[in-house]
């Protein structure tokens, strides 16, 4: 159950990722519910996802907390 929680967290993510304020709102809301080991493998992932979206580089700040 809870990898199918990562991959609906990744599924939801690229789809508010046209909106930042969205996206980081979307993941506030898994950081709370992902274990965390999950939360490092979703900053792991989210490196790599947005390369090529400068504009969601700022969210990477809320993993790091």
């Amino acid at each position: 159950m809870p990898r199918a929680m990562f991959d609906y967290t990744k599924t939801v993510l690229q789809k508010v990722s046209f909106d930042v304020k969205l996206f980081m709102r979307e993941l506030r809301k898994a950081i709370s519910r992902l274990l965390p080991s999950e939360v490092e493998e979703l900053r792991i992932w989210l490196q790599f996802y947005i390369v090529d979206k400068p504009e969601l580089h700022s969210t990477l700040i809320l993993l790091k907390t």
